[in-house]
């Protein structure tokens, strides 16, 4: 069940040279399906979302298929999910080994620029995760290679995950873009505390979108809060399954459980407009004081 209230923030103005297929979400919280078009499992666009910046398509290809896509205004990674594929823009060719699947480890992956024609292509076939932000700056296309992906270890106890921080701010350059992917073990929890990134406050916190995309391991559940930090806020407890998503326009997010025996992986998808790309938030003080 998910309790979900409409964002209220103003969406960007102006119209997406590439943007994405316009249609209404279900809520906060987005089931598996329930956002699906085309050859996209899952299409969250700024205008669905009610928003300015942050976007994800979950592109599912047949073995030998191809997907053409026109860049727009917006900067993407291409992240597979399962499988292999080739991404070419006008001017480069990236080969994308990838991997059997996000439990299995980090993948390497694609940058595309705004302003661009782009086709990935799969011989296996597979699930490829496009994370995307509207940009200002068009920087070059380029590879992100596995090895060179920065892997933490986060929390303690109970509360221990992996993080990869394949796009984070400090580790891969984007103009607005950040995206990384948290892998917590059964019966754990993260995003803890619950934090926040809903406003601009100098030095100690940027205002940042979020998508929240989900895979969990054995067909199990996991859950996921995000609670209201002002009058009217999102407000959403959702039990999440694979190919579920949750949107985070303003609020302190966490906890996310996962169901014992079934580790949770998610994918998170983060811009906003700052002058600064950077990931500065603020834990909830009714929950700081016992994080380990």
């Amino acid at each position: 069940m998910s309790h979900d209230q409409p964002h209220r923030g103003t969406p960007h103005e102006g119209t997406p040279r590439g943007g994405g297929p316009a249609g209404a979400l279900p809520g906060l919280h987005v089931p598996a399906g329930s956002a699906a078009h085309g050859p996209y499992a899952l299409s969250v666009t700024p205008e669905q979302a009610g928003w300015g910046y942050s976007q994800l398509r979950v592109l599912e290809l047949e073995p030998g298929g191809s997907h053409p896509f026109v860049t727009g205004d917006s900067e993407w990674i291409v992240l597979p999910l399962s499988g292999g594929c080739t991404v070419q823009t006008q001017d480069e060719i990236f080969e994308l080994q990838g991997r059997d699947g996000v439990f299995g480890g980090v993948s390497d992956f694609a940058y595309v620029p705004p302003d661009a024609h782009a086709q990935i292509a799969s011989g296996a076939g597979g699930r490829f995760a496009l994370a995307g932000a509207r940009c200002e700056r068009r920087l070059p296309a380029r590879y992100g290679p596995a090895p060179e992906v920065p892997v933490e270890a986060r929390g303690s106890g109970i509360q221990a995950r992996e993080v990869r921080n394949f796009a984070a701010a400090g580790a891969f350059a984007c103009d607005r873009l950040i995206a990384v992917e948290v892998v917590t073990p059964g019966g754990h929890w993260s995003s803890y505390p619950p934090h926040k990134h809903d406003e601009r406050v100098p030095g100690e916190e940027s205002e940042l979108e979020e998508i929240y995309y989900f895979e969990i391991d054995g067909g199990g559940v996991g859950f996921q809060r995000v609670s209201p930090s002002r009058p009217g806020g999102a407000d959403v407890l959702a039990e999440v399954r694979s190919g579920d998503a949750v949107l985070v326009p303003d609020g302190w997010h966490g906890p996310s459980v996962a169901e014992p025996g079934h580790a949770m992986y998610y994918l998170n998808v983060m811009a906003g407009p700052g002058a600064e790309r950077e990931w500065l938030i603020r834990f909830h003080p009714d929950h700081a004081e016992g994080y380990r």
